[in-house]
């Protein structure tokens, strides 16, 4: 039996539910606000579907799924995912997560700090660079898109490349979490890769038609690897300060 926990029902962490249950995975999907919360979605999702606490989200498969914001960290039952690997799909955004000073400084990617604030797990990053709506456009495309993964496990990696590829995309490797910012918001591999024409797409980026970024595409628009703690624009390869 597959089964997956998934925390967070926004735009991302239901994009993924609807493909996991098309997968014909069990789903237990958790958020903030409880369970009573998620009637629609779990009606719409059907019976593979259920909604849950956090922590019973977290417990429900081998490799949950995390797709909250960052403040929402702090508020994690941390111990239920001691142990585990987590496939997180967030990024940082300062205008919906406040300021952050070592992530502003560059002193780490958003998934070093991820992996900092849950201590005992194997953080692997994922969906973070496509739009919610890429998504059930582009799972299962032919040919596949790619997504990239980072992580600094690389059997973690494979488990969650497992997952990815079963939901409908093919996996490129980016490397560690100390690289993940190859991907990041205002990198080379950023969403716009998945668009048609940038200019539409800047825009109007939810009415823009996407073609299927093939992987060797998806591995050509990663920056190259630089030191962390390099300055670089996305537009030359460049690192950015606000990512």
């Amino acid at each position: 039996m597959k089964r997956i926990g998934i925390v967070g029902s926004g735009s991302i962490g239901a994009a993924v539910a609807r493909l996991a249950v098309a997968a014909d995975y069990d789903v237990l999907i958790a958020n903030s606000r409880g369970p009573e919360s998620l009637t629609d979605l779990i009606d719409e999702l059907g019976p593979r579907a259920q909604a849950g606490e956090v922590r019973a989200a977290a417990e429900f498969g081998d490799i949950p799924i995390l797709a909250v914001p960052l403040a929402a960290y702090p508020k994690l039952p941390v111990d239920a995912f001691a142990g585990k690997t987590v496939l997180s799909t967030g990024n940082y955004y300062p205008h919906r997560d406040g300021r952050i000073e070592q992530l502003d400084s560059m002193e780490s990617t958003t998934a070093e700090y991820e992996q900092s604030l849950l201590p005992g797990t194997v953080i692997v990053k994922a969906f973070n660079n496509i739009l919610f709506h890429h998504i059930p456009n582009l799972a299962h495309s032919s040919p596949r898109t790619a997504l990239p993964i980072a992580g600094d496990d690389n059997e973690a990696k494979a488990r969650v490349s497992t997952i990815v590829n079963t939901l409908g995309f093919d996996t490129v490797d980016a490397g560690t979490l100390a690289e993940s910012w190859r991907f990041e918001p205002e990198s080379g591999a950023y969403t716009p890769i998945y668009a048609a024409d940038e200019d539409k797409f800047t825009a109007d980026y939810l009415a823009t038609p996407e073609p299927p970024s093939r992987p060797a595409a998806c591995a050509s628009y990663l920056p190259p690897r630089i030191a962390p703690t390099s300055r670089r624009d996305s537009s030359s390869g460049r690192r950015s300060r606000h990512r």
